[in-house]
């Protein structure tokens, strides 16, 4: 029984991850909280329902559907990271020299904008997600996992290992670590601070996309209120590991998700989303800067 909520927790606790991961690398470049990602998740499962159905109508479903898979996962990304540059675009970039509280105020507008665009064009009830993995899967030591779920953890590694390795071995990734360091000597030794933000939505906002549709396929229903849940829940996440750390992102999404799954089996299930809360608030009493955060000096 432990050891199946341990998995239970790993899937969706890699789903939060993705998603705390756009959080703290935007919050990491601009020191700002973008409350529309949760949004751009909500869309990825949207866009994931849209493709599929197109692959479906023109048979490749039925043909190949790893292959159809695949073409709606890069399709999701692809759609969901040019919201992403367009919401930093139009509603961030004007602001990033007007003080702090307007382009929080722009971000929870732009959080309601979405979910309005989606009830009015998708509709307000929930959409079923098509089911495309059986209930089939492999069992060791009495714990049974899910080919899906098998699926959701290994994709999430794949995608975490691979931000790490951007972000420590590509140019573009040192340019990201010398901004969020300090934006104005990056400028100076000529980082192109425009470009390094757009590049870091466009990621986040990619990651947000899988962990949306990987979440349809799992539970098999979406709807427009979706993104309000799992962005708080992310947010939290990333809190918890230490706001702005990549590393804190990843493992404060796994010990959100692994808390979730243990307190709703063994304690109560009607009160899984206030563990959560309730890990973060202690964590922060004894270290504000969250399990992997930096004390940050300022001069006086």
């Amino acid at each position: 029984m432990f050891l199946q909520q341990v998995i239970n927790g790993l899937t969706i606790g890699s789903v939060y991850a993705l998603i705390a991961l756009g959080y703290s690398m935007v919050y990491g470049i601009l020191e700002l909280i973008n409350f529309a990602h949760g949004e751009i998740y909500m869309l990825g499962a949207y866009l994931g329902i849209i493709f599929l159905a197109f692959f479906s109508a023109i048979g490749l479903t039925a043909y190949n559907l790893p292959l159809a898979l695949f073409l709606t996962l890069i399709l999701s990304v692809v759609f969901c990271a040019s919201y992403g540059f367009t919401i930093e675009k139009v509603a961030y970039k004007p602001l990033r020299n007007a003080p702090r509280l307007s382009p929080l105020i722009s971000a929870i507008g732009v959080s309601i904008f979405l979910q309005n665009y989606v009830m009015l064009t998708q509709g307000a009830t929930d959409k079923v997600f098509p089911h495309l993995f059986d209930a089939s899967g492999v069992e060791f030591v009495s714990v049974r996992m899910t080919y899906l779920q098998l699926f959701i953890i290994l994709t999430s590694v794949v995608l975490m290992v691979a931000l790490r390795l951007f972000v420590r071995n590509t140019k573009m990734g040192k340019a990201m670590r010398a901004v969020a360091q300090d934006k104005t000597m990056a400028s100076l030794v000529g980082v192109n601070i425009d470009t390094v933000i757009s590049v870091t939505f466009i990621i986040g906002s990619g990651l947000a996309a899988v962990a949306g549709l990987m979440v349809a396929m799992y539970y098999g229903l979406v709807n427009y209120f979706i993104g309000y849940i799992a962005g708080i829940k992310a947010f939290t996440a990333a809190v918890l590991g230490g706001i702005g750390s990549i590393r804190g992102a990843v493992f404060g999404g796994i010990l959100l998700g692994l808390v979730e799954s243990l307190g709703g089996s063994y304690i109560s299930s009607e009160y899984k989303d206030a563990y959560a809360f309730i890990i973060l608030i202690i964590v922060l009493l004894v270290k504000p800067g969250g399990l992997f955060g930096r004390a940050e000096l300022e001069k006086v």
